[in-house]
C-alpha cells in the first residue's frame, strides 16, 4: 500500500443541532453578526457564524484541550438521555433525537 503524506480524511458529514437560546443571547448573536458585517463588509447570518464561533471557543479552551489530549471519559447513550437541559433550554441533536 502507498504511504501518502496526507492521511485519510475524517468523516465530514455535518450534524444538525437544534437549540433554544434566551432572548438576550439571541440579540447578542444578532449584534455580533451586525458587527461582523461592519468589520468585514460581508453579511453572514447568525446560523452561518455559530459553527465557527463554537469551534473557536472550543479551540481556545485550554482545560478542554488538555482533557481531550488525556482522553475524555466515554459517555454512553443511556447517560446522555439522563442529562437535563441547562437553564430550562432545550437542546437536541437531530441525528440522535436525544438531549446532549
Amino acid at each position: 500500500m502507498t504511504n501518502l503524506k496526507l492521511a485519510k480524511l475524517p468523516d465530514r458529514t455535518p450534524s444538525k443541532i437544534t437549540i433554544s437560546v434566551s432572548a438576550d443571547l439571541n440579540q447578542a448573536l444578532k449584534d455580533y453578526a451586525a458587527l461582523y458585517r461592519q468589520t468585514y463588509g460581508e453579511s453572514e447570518s447568525v446560523a452561518e457564524l455559530i459553527p465557527f464561533m463554537l469551534a473557536e471557543f472550543l479551540e481556545s479552551d485550554r482545560a478542554f484541550a488538555k482533557a481531550r489530549k488525556e482522553g475524555l471519559p466515554v459517555v454512553d447513550k443511556a447517560e446522555k438521555s439522563r442529562r437535563q437541559p441547562i437553564s430550562g433550554s432545550a437542546a437536541t441533536s437531530e441525528s440522535e433525537g436525544a438531549p446532549f
